[in-house]
């Protein structure tokens, strides 16, 4: 048996429980001062204060006085993907907007023609090095969608990307498929054949194929509308794929509402959400995945997280890391974001990311806590609380990444 003690805890801070907290319950969190914490085979055996137990043969981390939390959880990312748009930044500077980009032949069907192009060894390649980045910022479990293939052969092939990854890479990764993420160039004049493909041909292959767990859309202007958007959750959840939706980023069509009448796992972005959204999410039980990282790269507004928590609606935080929007994959930044543009408090945003985001995608009973029985996912940060990891922005504060009771 593989034994890994974190002793000399100056303060551990960690969510309880093993299902989404909402309203107050968000902003509960533990703390434990002088702790310790054993791993034992990759799985928190026991946490404890004071008296460090006798642990024979057990490799020993001595945190130094330091604060430990949970590993991140990075509940929505765009992770496989060919190519980079940085061509795109000029773009925006002299007033492009995002529609713009993409109507004119850029945004996501450029990645798309970069992705098709691209070997499973060259996208396998560009995420693995993502992936260590991430993990080296605290991430430890992370969420990876399909989207940019918008092809049968090419939404397959990225979703293979993603099994190689997870059985391969130390990061734990969660798949989504996710090809209703735009209408292809090829179906432009066709959309509703393009949505059957999604629906008829896509799901039952993403089905036998067994590596996705969750079906996302992205229900927008110019992308589906919410009747197209429902067509495909529901033909995911007839494939066993739980519905996820992309709702409200730009312009509120219906999406948040749609997240709660179909019992989505998560409503993803909601930047203009709207109340009757809010409303709707928190009667289906929704988890809203928030991703300020995107609302800072388009200079838009914040999403309304406050009124969320408020309404009852539990809340994660997530990077949204793909290569238009946000090419950000530092959960550090989507935490300081989250206490600077969402007002959330540092007890808040510490469940958005880690138990609420692991709930996010269906795993707040493995990761999202320390807890015994948990895996032994931890971060040693070079810091003395909570707060500070809130209040210091463009500083890597990972001081050590434990990742299944190894060290990273």
């Amino acid at each position: 048996m593989k034994k890994l003690l974190v002793k000399n805890i100056g303060l551990l801070a960690t969510p309880e429980g093993k299902s989404a907290h909402r309203g107050e319950e968000q902003g509960k969190i533990k703390f434990l001062k002088d702790a310790w914490v054993l791993i034992e085979d990759g799985v928190i055996a026991s946490v404890g204060t004071s008296a460090v137990p006798a642990c024979e043969g057990a490799e020993v981390v001595d945190a130094e006085g330091h604060l430990v939390t949970p590993g991140l959880v990075d509940a929505h990312t765009h992770l496989i993907f060919g190519g980079w748009r940085q061509n795109e930044l000029g773009l925006k500077l002299h007033g492009a907007s995002y529609l713009d980009i993409q109507n004119a032949g850029g945004g996501i069907q450029s990645t798309t023609n970069a992705t098709r192009q691209a070997s499973e060894q060259e996208l396998a390649a560009k995420a693995s090095k993502a992936l260590d980045e991430m993990m080296g910022f605290g991430t430890t479990t992370v969420e990876a969608k399909s989207g940019y293939g918008l092809a049968t052969e090419h939404e397959l092939k990225a979703l293979e990307v993603i099994k190689d990854l997870n059985d391969h890479h130390r990061m734990d990764l969660v798949a989504t498929f996710m090809g209703a993420h735009l209408v292809p160039a090829e179906y432009k004049s066709n959309r509703e054949e393009y949505v059957r493909l999604v629906c008829e041909e896509m799901m039952p292959k993403v089905k036998e194929q067994g590596i996705a767990k969750f079906c996302d859309v992205f229900c927008e202007a110019d992308t589906f509308t919410v009747e197209e958007s429902r067509q495909v959750l529901e033909a995911g959840l007839k494939y066993g794929l739980r519905p996820k939706i992309h709702a409200d980023e730009i312009e509120a069509i219906g999406g948040s509402q749609l997240a709660g009448e179909i019992g989505a796992i998560s409503a993803e972005h909601l930047i203009v959400c709207p109340p009757e959204g809010i409303a709707s999410m928190a009667k289906g039980g929704v988890i809203a995945c928030l991703l300020p990282a995107t609302s800072f790269n388009l200079g838009a507004v914040f999403a309304p997280a406050r009124d969320m928590v408020k309404a009852g609606v539990p809340v994660a935080m997530a990077t949204d890391f793909n290569p238009g929007s946000c090419p950000c994959l530092n959960m550090q930044f989507v935490i300081n974001l989250g206490c600077l543009k969402y007002k959330l408090t540092p007890e808040e945003v510490l469940t958005a990311v880690t138990l609420n985001g692991a709930a996010a995608i269906d795993l707040a009973d493995k990761v999202g806590s320390v807890e015994e029985g948990k895996l032994g996912d931890l971060v040693i940060w070079d810091a003395p609380d909570l707060d500070y990891i809130c209040y210091r922005v463009g500083s890597n504060l990972a001081k050590t990444v434990i990742k299944r009771g190894e060290i990273v």
